[in-house]
């Protein structure tokens, strides 16, 4: 499933239109993006945590040469889904 069928099944199940699911859905998207860039950590209960973890410098390899390179820190979105919600699964 893309984005574009997520907004149209998300559509359906809320009865509005796509256009509404989609601000609805950008919205959600863009509240957490602002979120996680002032460094906050968000927690929706039965569904997922979402944090920006930072991962230090470290070592790696070019595959293409072999050659040993350094990759610099960066920051990471995470998320981990909620013991609830994996359980719908299993």
């Amino acid at each position: 499933m893309n984005k574009s069928e997520f907004i149209r099944a998300y559509a359906d199940k809320l009865g509005v239109t796509i256009k509404e699911a989609e601000h609805n859905f950008e919205a959600l998207v863009d509240t957490l993006a602002a979120s996680l860039e002032k460094g906050e950590y968000v927690h929706i209960s039965g569904f997922a945590t979402f944090e920006v973890k930072e991962k230090a410098a470290r070592e790696g390899v070019n595959p293409k040469t072999g050659e040993k390179i350094v990759i610099p820190a960066c920051k990471s979105p995470n998320v981990k889904f909620s013991k609830a919600f994996k359980d719908l699964f299993n």
